[in-house]
């Protein structure tokens, strides 16, 4: 019996925006809590976070995460836990001749999350969307 496959959602998308900017954007709480959500992140590999929002006054979003890999301005790993789904954040970072192509895949997906599937890929373009708006902002 073969094991259903594990799906993960990818976007890709190049900024006219330095690597250096980029990363902070990805690693400063303050900067997160703009585009992402708030949090305690800390560029630590093995250090524990989480990620909270209100979208409304009833709704509580909590996320934990973890820092599984990073390579500074380059690669940063963290895992992504809520709402029974275990998964794994990775954004990758290339230098290019207009500014930098972000690379945001969240994987581990299963064939029976395929709400949370379809909300992440919803999701992850709008937190795209702010984080175009935050580096047009900052410097």
């Amino acid at each position: 019996m073969t094991t259903p496959p594990i799906r993960t959602v990818v976007l890709e998308r190049e900024f006219a925006a330095p690597p250096e900017k980029i990363w902070r954007a990805l690693t400063q709480p303050h900067l997160l809590e703009e585009w992402l959500m708030r949090t305690d992140f800390e560029p630590v590999k093995g250090r524990k976070f989480t990620l909270r929002n209100q979208p409304r006054p009833d709704v509580s979003v909590v996320i934990d995460c973890q820092v599984l890999a990073i390579e500074e301005r380059k690669t940063l790993s963290y895992s992504w836990d809520a709402f029974g789904l275990e998964s794994v954040v990775t954004f990758t970072l290339e230098p290019t001749p207009a500014g930098t192509r972000l690379r945001m895949e969240q994987t581990g997906f299963r064939p029976d999350q395929d709400l949370a599937f379809k909300g992440a890929q919803a999701a992850w373009k709008q937190f795209t969307a702010r984080l175009d708006a935050l580096l047009a902002r900052i410097d």
